[in-house]
């Protein structure tokens, strides 16, 4: 496992190949993401209040389009201080971690100013504490069984503290055990039909513990024709009969990751991207049949082109 966390690396990569789009083109999707900002500094969905959730997926959006003004740092970092994360599950915690370290770079609050010095001893405790018989990660102690998602945004969560997960070969297993023969990966051991985006989650955790091998390169390169779309993007799985912006991007991502961009139709990704959901006025929506933009479609969106443009 490299030493960078995997999502800061990705932010560098996707900000690289953005940065040579026309600024004007990018200002426009800037303006998109700080219109879903509410007066708490936090960053709302399609509708209701400010959310976690969506709060990580603005800031990542606006990291990559040139970084975060003092200003917005500050607003957006007194957001996220108003969490504990003592109470947060998986997928808000690495929402919450993640903005709170970006936006403290940028000029933000520092969010563990009046923690104790054993801070990241004790978010490793709670990320172990939904650790699953079967070597994975549930999203909460209540969970029996490992989710490949969660078991994904724990690591992801466990690399931004700086460490590994204990017991890696453990869950390399697991993970293992939820390929299925199309070369996919399912998200829970009982289910049979194989999805993207736990395929991909499942990807780059091996690729990041070390147990990444040719016979997984050649199960991936399978698996990405079976949910490529006519739309020209990919689908959630082979039972969705449209391609969405989420299952794009983490197809590009490992395509690029495991080397294999041959595969790719990079022109009919662009169309499909740029053509059906772009919008003109700044955002991305997540499918050609979706009426309107929200922050995590455009982070995928501006995800999509910011990998193919660096790979040029």
């Amino acid at each position: 496992m490299t030493n960078e966390p995997y999502l800061i690396s990705l932010g560098t990569r996707v900000a690289t190949g953005l940065a040579r789009l026309e600024p004007e083109r990018r200002e426009r999707h800037r303006r998109f993401i700080l219109s879903r900002q509410l007066r708490d500094g936090g960053f709302k969905g399609r509708e209701g209040d400010s959310d976690l959730y969506y709060t990580g997926f603005a800031v990542r959006g606006l990291a990559v389009l040139g970084g975060l003004s003092p200003e917005e740092a500050q607003q957006i970092g007194r957001f996220v201080g108003s969490f504990d994360w003592r109470s947060l599950h998986v997928v808000d915690l690495i929402s919450w971690l993640y903005s709170a370290l970006v936006t403290q770079t940028f000029g933000g609050p520092d969010p563990f100013a009046n923690e104790p010095t054993d801070w990241p001893d004790q978010i490793a405790a709670k990320l172990e504490s939904v650790r699953t018989p079967d070597g994975g990660y549930a999203k909460s102690a209540e969970g029996s069984l490992g989710s490949t998602y969660h078991s994904f945004l724990t690591v992801m969560t466990y690399e931004l503290l700086g460490r590994q997960p204990p017991k890696p070969k453990k869950l390399g297993q697991f993970l293992f055990d939820r390929q299925r023969d199309d070369g996919g990966f399912v998200e829970i051991g009982p289910m049979k039909t194989s999805g993207t985006n736990p395929t991909v989650a499942a990807a780059v955790l091996l690729r990041r513990l070390g147990f990444a091998d040719e016979q997984l390169t050649a199960d991936l390169r399978d698996f990405m024709k079976l949910v490529r779309s006519d739309e020209g993007g990919f689908q959630a799985n082979t039972r969705i009969p449209f391609a969405d912006g989420l299952s794009t991007f983490t197809t590009l991502l490992v395509a690029q990751d495991f080397g294999l961009t041959e595969s790719l139709d990079v022109a009919a990704i662009t169309a499909f991207i740029t053509q059906q959901l772009e919008f003109p006025t700044g955002g991305f929506r997540g499918a050609s049949w979706d009426e309107q933009a929200d922050v995590e479609y455009t982070f995928y969106g501006l995800g999509v082109l910011g990998l193919l443009s660096a790979e040029k």
